[in-house]
């Protein structure tokens, strides 16, 4: 039976006489307000980090604040709901806590809207200080709420447990319904409630979901009063204040989220549409009707096959890890023929899907699978002359396509005479990570050479080569074909350097990328911006 008043020495007592059914129909109530509890947390959780992707990315630095910080307040709220629950063990107190925290939740999205606004001006500024100030401010605005949620296990172990005998099992039904709750609150978001709804929808409806529980629970009129009213304003603010744009950009043509990231096509008048996740420091992918080249890293896959010592006849097909929305493919069909059996592995379908709609790719010699690339190599027999790994998920690429042995896996799906092309970002200055990329490729090709993008682009192209050709020899190829797109590229300032043996390289054992771009992010940021990257 629930405990629901103490006496006046403050002991707890139990509530007047009820029947069985409805004991046990409260006692079910309670249970079940712990399993959406715990579903709310993780839902929060995951569902703010989309709330924060567009702004701050998704780099692990954002992922171990929002952790980190989630887990402190779930600790503050364990401790303090641990400590009501003896002073005031009432069932009616529960659900005023959870009234609370789903109100809370239901704000957070229209209060974040002015602090994600300072954050955008931080990333234009590259200020360091005003950056991570934005996003503390935004992660504080969970504290309250999560905090509270923190507090309902512990107050529900101390309602449900009438004999200290009973303690154990008690606690442990809590918190499996709670972390049964989690397991949903972690996939249900990802899968169904972001991509379907929206990340502002996705909030307010489990705070709609929790402030329903605190309904049921309630037992007098003047609570039920305050918890509708909880829930009245909050769709009074879903129909006012109308969503525009996450992030607004001039030319924005389309914005929304898919399974995977935040996405948005913009229509750059100077550049033509552009391809741009999560944060959108970086473009993906470039279509211009009018004009090919697009002065980025896309353009020095096209140099690919003269290291390998191709002539354009030879080149039959290519391998896209990371095709995007579909330049680089558009570019080896226009300039290598449409005889070029082209394989573009892409990891979200709804970039596929608007890589069709808006890019132009419809290429009929283009082969498009959603699948992880180094999956897609390991269950596959093709060979190709070239491979082009361009899968950032910007700033980061994965570190499973940077180890040793996805080099050798993918050097094992070359031709004799092909080579691997791998677009690596950097600053200005800090070269760190390509040297790390090229001395791992060193491990498994005899031949490395890398291409520093001349202006616009803080990036470099990494060649793994089987053969050795200098700066001269690969100029010279180029501008041999006669072919009007290689005769530009080859006539920019870039030089073709090699890169020297090294001890480090990257392993699926230790393949430690995340920590190296974190650094490289920091220091950028606190330092200051000398150059963008693509």
């Amino acid at each position: 039976m629930l405990i629901d008043a103490t006496s006046p020495a403050g002991e707890p007592k139990p509530p007047a006489p009820s029947s069985p059914p409805a004991a046990s129909a409260r006692i079910a109530l309670v249970l079940v307000t712990t399993f959406f509890s715990g579903m709310s947390v993780l839902a929060v959780e995951i569902t703010a980090s989309r709330l924060l992707a567009p702004f701050f990315g998704t780099s692990t630095i954002i992922w171990a604040v929002v952790i980190g910080l989630t887990l402190l307040y779930l600790s503050i709220g364990y401790w303090i709901g641990g400590m009501l629950a003896d002073r005031r063990p009432r069932e009616s107190t529960l659900f005023h806590i959870i009234a609370i925290a789903a109100f809370g939740v239901g704000l957070v999205p229209f209060v974040a809207g002015p602090v994600l606004e300072i954050s955008s001006e931080a990333i234009a500024r590259l200020s360091g200080g005003l950056f991570f100030g934005s996003l503390l401010g935004v992660l504080l605005l969970f504290s309250a709420p999560l905090t509270m949620l923190g507090m309902v296990s512990p107050f529900a172990i101390r309602l449900l447990t009438r004999d200290v005998r009973h303690a154990g099992s008690r606690a442990g039904q809590v918190y499996a319904l709670s972390t049964i709750g989690s397991i949903v609150g972690a996939f249900l978001p990802v899968l169904t409630l972001v991509p379907t709804f929206g990340t502002r929808l996705t909030f307010l409806l489990f705070a709609w979901v929790l402030l329903g529980l605190a309904l049921l629970g309630a037992r007098s009129n003047v609570r039920r009063g305050i918890y509708a009213a909880f829930a009245i304003i909050l769709i009074i603010l879903w129909l006012i204040i109308r969503p525009g744009a996450v992030r607004p950009v001039d030319g924005l043509v389309w914005e929304g989220d898919s399974a995977i990231q935040f996405i948005q096509v913009i229509d750059d008048p100077g550049r033509g549409l552009r391809l741009v996740l999560n944060e959108g420091i970086g473009t993906h992918s470039i279509y211009h009707p009018d004009r090919l080249l697009t002065g980025g890293p896309w353009d020095y896959f096209l140099l690919a096959p003269f290291i390998g010592g191709q002539s354009m006849a030879e080149v039959d097909s290519l391998l896209i890890v990371g095709l995007g929305a579909g330049t680089v493919s558009k570019q080896y069909t226009a300039v290598f023929g449409d005889d070029v059996a082209i394989d573009g592995v892409e990891l979200d379908p709804k970039v596929i899907e608007l890589g069709r709609r808006y890019f132009d790719m419809t290429e009929r010699n283009l082969s498009v699978i959603a699948a992880d690339g180094r999956t897609y190599l390991q269950h596959s027999d093709d060979r190709y002359d070239v491979i082009a790994v361009d899968a950032y998920r910007q700033p980061y690429i994965p570190f499973h396509l940077v180890t040793r042995e996805f080099f050798q896996e993918a050097r094992d799906h070359l031709h004799p005479d092909g080579v691997l092309a791998l677009n690596a970002g950097r600053t200005g200055q800090d070269f760190r990570l390509v040297e790390v990329l090229s001395s791992t490729m060193r491990d498994v090709f005899p031949y490395i050479y890398v291409i520093d993008l001349p202006t616009g682009y803080n990036n470099s192209l990494i060649y793994g080569a089987l053969r050795p050709i200098s700066d001269e020899e690969l100029h010279d190829a180029a501008l041999a074909t006669g072919n009007a797109v290689l005769e530009e590229i080859a006539l920019r300032p870039w030089r073709l350097r090699p890169v020297p043996e090294s001890t480090v390289v990257y392993t699926d054992d230790l393949a430690p990328v995340e920590r190296l771009i974190d650094d490289i992010i920091v220091r950028e940021a606190l330092g200051g911006a000398r150059g963008r990257g693509r």
